[in-house]
């Protein structure tokens, strides 16, 4: 189990949502939590909710001397979070370039560019932690996913990655692979959404994955996750008849 008291954590994309909710576990185990998003007004009302001792750092994730500003400004930290997230529901049939580009930029580019502020500092104490949000869609490419799915599966590529590198440098690194969460991006789609997770039930998922030292990654639910995790075991032929 993780001891959270006298601990750091910056939480990158926690202005509401799994973010916010996320932040409340923190607090309330005992941690300092910085949160950080664009929309200042919301990180404000997170900031004076939460019980512990809390701050809030603003930052784009899609711009470069936005998340330096703003690693300047969070200092030395513990552990580090990433939540931050946008979504559309997109085929390819009707290509939305700026938005398409968005999700690219925020999900994934906007973590490699945090990271570079994050990793080595904590590569050369010896020490830290680093959670990373990948997605059930980031296990096999899914109709309408464009943008979303794609980042995902980048975001899970980087974990993977970053736990082979780090194996044995005293940075552990985890990864949380969601499924369907009830926010407001979740809101836009027009399909039924099985298995959909309260943000409050999905942040106590990554809650456990964070305190359990010797894991890697959570996929949850873990029921509906199966149906992913499986998905990568099907023929092609067989997969796009089912998926497609």
């Amino acid at each position: 189990m993780t001891d959270w008291q006298g601990k750091r954590y910056w939480l990158m994309g926690a202005s509401e949502g799994l973010g916010a909710a996320l932040a409340h576990k923190l607090s309330a185990a005992g941690a300092e939590v910085i949160v950080s998003a664009r929309n200042e007004a919301r990180l404000a009302e997170l900031v004076a909710a939460l019980p512990g001792r809390a701050r809030a750092v603003p930052v784009d994730v899609r711009d470069d001397a936005s998340v330096a500003q703003a690693a300047e400004a969070v200092g030395e930290i513990d552990g580090l979070v990433y939540l931050a997230g946008v979504y559309w529901p997109m085929p390819a049939t009707e290509w939305r370039a700026e938005e398409a580009t968005a999700m690219a930029d925020v999900n994934f580019t906007g973590a490699v560019r945090v990271l570079g502020h994050v990793v080595p500092g904590m590569v050369a104490k010896g020490a830290g932690h680093i959670v990373l949000t990948g997605s059930l869609s980031g296990f096999r490419g899914l109709p309408g996913a464009i943008g979303y799915a794609a980042s995902k599966a980048g975001v899970m590529s980087l974990a993977e990655s970053m736990r082979a590198d780090l194996w044995r440098s005293g940075v552990r690194v985890q990864l949380a692979n969601p499924g369907f969460i009830r926010t407001r991006l979740t809101d836009k789609n027009a399909f039924h959404m099985p298995f959909i997770m309260s943000p409050e039930a999905a942040a106590q998922e990554m809650f456990e994955l964070m305190c359990d030292a010797g894991a890697f990654q959570r996929h949850f639910p873990r029921l509906f996750s199966y149906v992913f995790r499986l998905s990568r075991f099907l023929p092609d032929g067989l997969y796009y008849r089912l998926f497609a």
